[in-house]
């Protein structure tokens, strides 16, 4: 394997695969791959290690089983390392991830409908039958263009809509708890896969590591310009710059109605214990922040894209085995009907398909391919070729041979008869025309 993983036509010829040991071969990888779980998506390239020599930080943006905890204050460095939580081993699921985003995002719905009278305001009875005319409601009266011509129908100018809408129709709907729980798994998991993360849009080439684990002195900042200088020192910055440069005037009538701009998503700051670090963050373009208690997947995964980019504090990064759980004992803290909640587990512990039809255990029991059968020929028509024929029916060359001869005979014998006959008839007009010249001289 070489130094990328690369879906696609996308290549990075700059990746690099490197831990705190040095660096790591080609087998594990593979084996960071199968952990993460990453279904591997077309157009997307998945980058393990990003480093650039235009870059003064030596970025290893590496996925590995410990995470590294960087210092909020004072000097740039790596407080300590924590073990990295089990819902990140969750499989990465795009499609419960869209559904269930879709089932959740109905729930801000607002009533809306059409006035009940809108094109229902004139006064129109239908003409009947007998006068060569449709029988749709006409505006009655005179004296104007507009006596005579067809109403309420919603086929009519001025006319209602078909099937007006009601404030009563079903706007809501319920998404399983567990589903909710599996996309909000899944979504966590992704946010430790750089590959996701850049290709939802973010700018995490100076991220020193994914996932972004702060100490937990950032919870109780309370300005915004020690909030800034935090995501610069982390690289993390590009990303808000990002979403300022994004900021544009709202396509449709949504600018009239207070929504007036839009712009990018970027960093989602998660923390376990507010004290001061919603104030801090609040005014910080694209940037929002959760409560690990509270994830919600509308954050996770804004418009049901996986990838989202995550700077967790070290208290929310710490409960998060205690709220999901681990592939090995269930949560402490979510439960239903009284049962704990345990994270969603694969079907498969390897997805690499050729890997495993390639395994020896599979091999050793697949058929050997078959030897010595004998190549497909053409087929050919016996009636239109003479060797195939002859093949078939070593008979048919000699009778073929009396049909010729018999047959040139036969042609023979009929232009001598034809020759003869001919000399007969020959020889009868002539007796005609002299038979003819003697009965003239004699009268």
């Amino acid at each position: 394997m070489a130094a990328n993983i690369m879906m696609g036509c996308q290549v990075r010829h700059d990746v690099q695969f490197l831990t705190s040991y040095g660096s790591i071969n080609d087998d594990w990888v593979l084996n960071a791959v199968m952990h993460l779980n990453v279904q591997w998506l077309p157009g997307i390239t998945f980058y393990f290690g990003l480093g650039t020599q235009r870059s003064a930080r030596p970025n290893t943006m590496v996925a590995r089983p410990t995470v590294s905890v960087f210092n909020a204050e004072g000097e740039e460095g790596v407080a300590k390392t924590m073990k990295l939580p089990g819902v990140f081993l969750a499989p990465v699921r795009p499609d419960v991830v869209h559904q269930v985003h879709t089932g959740i995002s109905k729930n801000k719905r607002q009533a809306h409908c059409v006035n009940k009278y809108a094109g229902k305001s004139v006064s129109a009875a239908s003409w009947g039958t007998g006068r060569a005319v449709s029988r749709i409601p006409r505006v009655q009266g005179g004296g104007t263009h507009r006596s005579g011509q067809g109403a309420f129908g919603n086929m009519c100018r001025g006319g209602r809509m078909f099937a007006p809408t009601k404030t009563w129709r079903k706007w809501h709907s319920k998404v399983n708890v567990t589903q909710k729980r599996y996309a909000v798994a899944s979504a966590l998991a992704a946010s430790a896969v750089p590959g996701l993360v850049m290709a939802r849009g973010h700018r995490i080439d100076e991220t020193p590591e994914l996932p972004l684990v702060v100490s937990n002195s950032v919870e109780t900042t309370t300005k915004t310009a020690q909030a800034v200088a935090l995501l610069k020192k982390l690289g993390a910055y590009d990303d808000v710059e990002k979403v300022i440069a994004s900021k544009t005037m709202r396509a449709g009538k949504g600018k009239m109605r207070n929504r007036r701009f839009v712009q990018r998503r970027g960093p989602l700051v998660i923390y376990a214990s507010d004290g001061g670090i919603t104030r801090a963050f609040r005014n910080i373009p694209g940037v929002e922040l959760a409560s690990v208690d509270s994830l919600n997947l509308l954050q996770l995964a804004p418009g049901g894209h996986l990838g989202r980019f995550c700077v967790w504090t070290q208290g929310a990064f710490e409960k998060l085995d205690a709220i999901f759980g681990t592939h090995k004992k269930p949560s402490t803290e979510k439960t239903r009907h009284k049962v704990p909640y345990r994270l969603p587990q694969l079907q498969m512990t390897n997805s690499d398909l050729s890997r495993l039809i390639n395994s020896d255990e599979v091999q050793s029991k697949v058929l050997a391919p078959k030897e010595g059968s004998a190549p497909a020929v053409l087929k050919r028509n016996p009636l239109k070729v003479a060797s195939v024929m002859a093949e078939l029916n070593p008979a048919s060359v000699p009778a073929k041979k009396r049909a010729a001869e018999k047959q040139a005979a036969d042609l023979k014998v009929k232009v001598a008869s034809a020759k003869k006959a001919r000399k007969a008839a020959k020889e009868f007009s002539a007796g005609k025309k002299a038979f003819y010249a003697s009965m003239v001289a004699e009268e």
